[in-house]
Order: C-alpha cells, then sequence, then structure tokens
C-alpha cells in the first residue's frame, strides 16, 4: 500500500471493483470478438472476501471467499447470455496450483473445514508434485462448438498458447514457446487423448506422466516412485517394485525431457 493516500484499497471491495471492470470491459468490446484474462483475487491470501459473503459458508473466510469467486464467475456468464455472447464466446477456467488451507494466516481454514476436502482424493497439496498439487480445475465452455462432457486428456496451461495461436493462424517463431503444444482438439473435445508425456514440477522435484503412468524422482526421503493413475489416482500405491521395466523407460524419459531446457 505504498505510495500514498491514493494507493490505498479496502480488501473487502477489490473483487466487486475488478467484476465491475471486467463487465464494462465485455460492455465496452460485445460488437468485436475480445479477449479478457480476468484474474481472480478472492481466493488467494489474504482472503478477505466481501462483507455480504463473510459468514455465508459457515468454513470461514476461505469457505467465503470461494462462494464469492463462484458469484463472480457467475455475473460473467450472467452478462454473456444476456448480451447474447454465450454462444460463441470460450470460456477457459482453470487454477494455477493445488488447494492449501494453512498458508500462514489465521482464518480458520483449517478449523471450519468440516470435513470438505479441498483436492478430494488426491494425494498433496501447493507446491506438491503429488497430483493435488499438479492437477487443477480446467473448464473449456463453448456452446457452438463444444458438447458437455469430461475428459481425460492429457493437457497443460502452457499449451494454450500453441493452441490458439494454431486455430488463429499465428505462427510462433522459432526458439519461442518451445513447451507449448497445439492441443486445441484436446481442449475442445475432439481428442480425447492429448499429450503423450507431460513434465511435473513440485517445490523441489520433478515427476513425469505418460499414459496412466507417473514417475517421480527421488526427494528428501523417497526413492523412485511409480503410480498407476488410472487405477490409483490418489497415489497411495508405489508400484516400483512391480514394474521396474516401466520405472526404468519413465526415468529415462524424464532424464532426456530435462536436458533439453
Amino acid at each position: 500500500m505504498k505510495g500514498g493516500k491514493k494507493a490505498r484499497w479496502t480488501d473487502e471491495e477489490l473483487a466487486p471493483t475488478f467484476l465491475t471492470k471486467a463487465m464494462q470491459f465485455i460492455e465496452k468490446n460485445q460488437k468485436k470478438p475480445f479477449f479478457l484474462y480476468y484474474a481472480l483475487n478472492d481466493i488467494h491470501v489474504p482472503r478477505m472476501p466481501a462483507t455480504m459473503f463473510k459468514g455465508k459458508s459457515e468454513m470461514g473466510y476461505r469457505g467465503d471467499a470461494i462462494l464469492e469467486m463462484d458469484w463472480a464467475v457467475g455475473e460473467i456468464t450472467k452478462q454473456l447470455d444476456e448480451l447474447g455472447l454465450t454462444k460463441n464466446t470460450i470460456i477457459i477456467f482453470s487454477s494455477d496450483n493445488g488447494p492449501v488451507l494453512d498458508d500462514g494466516y489465521a482464518d480458520e481454514a483449517i478449523a471450519k473445514q468440516n470435513g470438505h476436502l479441498p483436492a478430494g482424493p488426491l494425494r498433496g497439496a501447493k507446491t506438491s508434485v503429488y497430483e493435488g498439487g499438479t492437477r487443477v480445475p480446467f473448464i473449456v465452455s463453448w456452446p457452438e462448438k463444444i458438447k458437455p462432457g469430461q475428459s481425460d486428456a492429457l493437457v497443460n496451461q502452457i499449451d494454450l498458447l500453441a493452441s490458439f495461436a494454431g486455430y488463429f493462424k499465428v505462427p510462433i517463431k522459432n526458439g519461442e514457446a518451445g513447451d507449448s503444444e497445439n492441443q486445441f482438439a484436446a481442449f475442445t473435445g475432439a481428442d480425447r487423448v492429448g499429450r503423450k508425456m507431460m513434465i511435473e514440477e513440485g517445490y523441489n522435484n520433478l515427476a513425469v506422466v505418460k499414459g496412466n503412468w507417473k514417475y517421480i524422482a527421488p526427494f528428501g526421503k523417497n526413492g523412485d516412485q511409480l503410480f498407476d493413475l488410472k487405477a490409483d489416482i490418489g497415489e497411495k500405491n508405489n508400484v516400483v517394485a512391480k514394474f521396474p521395466e516401466k520405472v526404468s523407460e519413465l526415468k529415462s524419459l524424464l532424464a532426456t525431457e530435462t536436458s533439453k531446457k
């Protein structure tokens, strides 16, 4: 809040202010193609929802902030409906990492958890190389082209660049966006496979996913780890001993891919 009185803000007013700005942008540009990147502040610390949401979730400010986020996204989609833009507007909703409860702020996130599991059946959380830290919500809505459904295609947010560059026929210069793949077909549901492989990164270690297999390189007191994500999405059973050839294959793949960086 440095910069004098003009730089000050009220935390409770941030989400409504950003939402208003976003909706004003859509209103102004509704007659032509537009791109809006709408970053939701609600769920990041320090979580301080608008007064109208405080206490509504009965799960502390963290729960209230999630309600506020849901409301804000709903206001955007409602506006698109009212302007007749929903049918041919692509909406992508995602997160940059897995969930976290205790992040240093006394907002009763754990005390008022009430049995809610932010990562569901997934192991780990934010900064973890396990699926709870790397697998995030990813919803693509485009009523004109995409049929409602669920896909297990392996994709990454970095693929958005190459995918939309390909769709809009915008060339990518050599040496740029080397990790990005054109997965437009996967994003729109035409391809249910997606990437052949993907490197995942935790706070201090790496993993590689190929098909239903996930190999995690040794870190801390942990040695090699191998999981069959199709049978064990919670990464509870390390099957290194059962599939030594798969461990060797993925370990080699991870070493080869990381040596390119």
